[in-house]
């Protein structure tokens, strides 16, 4: 029977010391980045990681926290800065994380077999794309994935937002209401789909399903579902959108096409990341506490992982519309 290989064996593979190896795995400070790559490449190959995980649940902690995301873009950036005001009084580190691999659907059961044990002791995933981990170590959700799920997960009022946003371009005067919407397999997406439909109906408008476009987030289909709308002759004359990345897109599409923004179409976004006060003109939005969501989501795990038992499982933090410079009333 094949033996099992031993640290020693990955120390001399990898051409360094056991202690290299050790600190390597482990997360530790005193490796430089091109040695770790190759040592977790040599435990890949040798087959020693799984065992390395057990040995390491039993003996020691690794004093990390672990942030799983699937792009270091605006929103996850502004979650980061929370975790990390959260930790700066606790006794462990930040690990922020995102895989080669981080687009496709279940990214986050890779990440965490790869991390939990060796390099953390507890993750936050930030949107998730599955409702539930398979983790031997504490885990909390932000914007989680919709679906009954057992972890623990902290989240906006997406829905409230949403409907705010269209009440407000209703108010202004404004009848043909487009929609870009997000992911749709997070739970806030869902809502923010649905309180732009509940605006709505509330105002006695009809629902124009030519209105309403797919852009999950991502840049391309944000344009594509933005010129085949706003290239309608009966465009609508506002866009609301899911988040504040495709509401700058869309004005960008709308200058493209001769639209001036906000006289022939208002856009208003959600999120509030720091790109949507500085564009030009600055972005109307729904802000959503980002950083809060990261600083309460790491108090959650930190509760976890000292063996408390948390009052909420699931908790929602308020929204509030931000009005700018891209919405106004129609001509």
């Amino acid at each position: 029977m094949k033996r099992r290989p031993t640290i020693t064996d990955v120390a001399e593979a990898a051409g360094v010391s056991v202690a290299t190896v050790s600190k390597a795995v482990n997360g530790r400070y005193g490796v430089a980045p091109a040695t770790v790559d190759r040592v977790l490449q040599v435990v890949a190959d040798l087959g020693y990681e799984s065992s390395l995980i057990a040995s390491s649940m039993r003996s020691r902690t690794t004093g990390v926290i672990g942030v799983l995301v699937a792009d270091f873009e605006p929103f996850s950036a502004e979650i980061l800065k929370g975790v990390g005001q959260a930790l700066a009084d606790s006794r462990y580190d930040l690990l922020a994380y995102s895989g080669t691999r981080s687009t496709a659907e279940g990214w986050e059961r890779r990440s965490m077999s790869r991390l939990s044990g060796t390099l953390i002791d507890g993750a936050i995933m930030v949107t998730p794309t599955v409702v539930n981990v398979n983790a031997e170590v504490p885990v909390v959700a932000i914007d989680p994935h919709t679906g009954p799920a057992d972890l623990p997960t902290v989240e906006c009022d997406s829905f409230g937002g949403a409907l705010q946003a269209t009440r407000y371009l209703i108010e202004l005067g404004h009848s043909r209401i487009g929609f870009i919407a997000g992911r749709t397999d997070l739970r806030s997406s869902i809502a923010r789909d649905a309180g732009y439909r509940r605006a709505l109906a509330d105002a006695g408008i009809a629902l124009d399903p030519a209105l309403v476009g797919s852009g999950s987030y991502q840049q391309d289909a944000v344009r594509h579902a933005a010129l085949e709308m706003l290239r309608r002759p009966d465009r609508p004359t506002a866009v609301f959108a899911a988040n504040d990345l495709s509401g700058l897109e869309i004005v960008r599409v709308a200058s493209e096409l001769g639209l001036e923004v906000p006289r022939d179409l208002s856009v208003i976004g959600f999120d509030d990341v720091p790109e949507a006060s500085k564009s030009t003109p600055a972005l109307s939005t729904v802000r959503q506490p980002m950083q809060v969501l990261g600083a309460e989501a790491a108090r959650m795990l930190l509760e976890l992982m000292d063996g408390g038992t948390l009052p909420l499982t699931h908790v929602k933090l308020p929204t509030r519309l931000i009005a700018r410079e891209t919405t106004a009333p129609p001509l």
